[in-house]
């Protein structure tokens, strides 16, 4: 029995070394975009800013240990840009840094919080968009948030978290190009 139990904890060892940790996270949200949406001759500039204290995606902690920070790939803010001005420009609106209309997204927060224990682990992800637009006239301002949770056994798993920040992303990213009061006040 206890030759049994030493042989088990050796190949968990094992495995658990030959596993490779990424050092960032490959932020990549998948929007669709909304159907029977079109700006005609509409300009506007796109600045989108990281209003967090700190630029990680990912905080892995454990008891009596220093917390694994993981930061994305590529900035956050450049991500959310390129996606969301691809789309926007898919829509028709013209993206320009002279257009006197203005769209500002702040990241106010983007983080997954995760709290391993030796045998399983409790994630909780939350993503908070702030989106204000100046159309010369009046401002808007909306705020866009998306939180879950999720647990599991072991270890989690960092492509796993990844996928589902992704997936959050992307909902929350659908959400302002589909906003009826944003769309609106763009026309």
């Amino acid at each position: 029995m206890i030759i049994k139990n030493l042989v088990t904890l050796a190949i968990v060892l094992c495995l658990s070394a030959c596993t490779v940790t990424p050092s960032h996270l490959i932020i990549a949200p998948d929007i669709q975009v909304p159907q029977g949406l079109h700006y005609s001759d509409k300009h506007s500039q796109l600045a989108v800013v990281d209003m967090r204290s700190a630029n990680h995606i990912v905080q892995i902690l454990r008891e009596g240990k220093a917390a694994t920070l993981m930061s994305a790939r590529d900035p956050l803010e450049d991500v959310i840009k390129k996606s969301l001005s691809k789309q926007w420009q898919k829509q028709g609106l013209q993206v320009s840094p002279l257009a006197t209309n203005t769209i500002k997204i702040a990241i106010e927060k983007a983080v997954i919080s995760v709290s391993q224990q030796t045998m399983n682990y409790q994630s909780q992800t939350e993503i908070i968009l702030k989106v204000t637009i100046n159309n010369d006239q009046q401002t808007l301002t909306s705020t866009f948030k998306n939180r879950g949770n999720s647990k599991g056994p072991l270890q989690a798993d960092i492509a796993v978290l990844e996928r589902n920040f992704n997936q959050r992303l992307s909902r929350l990213l659908t959400q302002v190009l589909a906003n009826k009061e944003i769309n609106s006040f763009i026309k």
